[in-house]
């Protein structure tokens, strides 16, 4: 990695989707990639790493690549310099969750930057970010109940939700 030029960034990209079916549609990860290279690109940094969470919700931290990649950032060879998401809410959509983990990846001196959402380390641009993530938090939660809803009125007309059919039973 020395012959970075002066001020480029060593880059570890995340990626994630919420639910296994986005994952096997298989356009969001791409997606995030090519958006992820491309910023990188244009700034002349250079990705040296990958963490892929396909069908994880980013409500907590129980996300075996999100763990890794949290490690790796505190290891002593300082693998990478920063964290790039397409937005914070591919990180975490917990407010309290993206702060702490913030302050850990700083502690390992990897800064967080969403490449939707530039913002930078002043008092005012954290504010911002903790405000847009309690809107990703808000959101997230909307989002959960509106899904629970129509799953039960689903299910109240005898319709399938897509969960394992039983043994024994089959859809039809």
């Amino acid at each position: 990695m020395a012959n970075l030029p002066e001020g480029a960034l060593r880059i570890c990209g995340y990626l994630r989707v919420s639910t296994g079916r986005q994952a096997e549609g298989d356009l969001s990860i791409p997606d995030q990639r090519k958006q992820i290279h491309a910023f990188c690109a244009a700034k002349g940094w250079q990705v040296v790493g990958e963490y892929v969470e396909p069908g994880a919700s980013a409500t907590d931290d129980n996300r075996p690549e999100f763990q890794r990649m949290i490690e790796r950032a505190g290891d002593d060879d300082h693998p990478y310099d920063a964290v790039v998401v397409r937005s914070y809410s591919r990180f975490f959509r917990d407010s309290f969750g993206l702060e702490m983990y913030i302050r850990r990846l700083g502690k390992a001196r990897v800064r967080l930057i969403s490449i939707t959402q530039e913002l930078g380390d002043d008092p005012a641009q954290a504010m911002m970010r903790q405000v847009i993530a309690l809107f990703d938090e808000y959101q997230s939660k909307e989002n959960a109940k509106h899904v629970l809803r129509a799953m039960k009125e689903n299910a109240r007309q005898g319709f399938y939700n897509g969960a394992p059919v039983p043994l024994g039973y089959r859809v039809e």
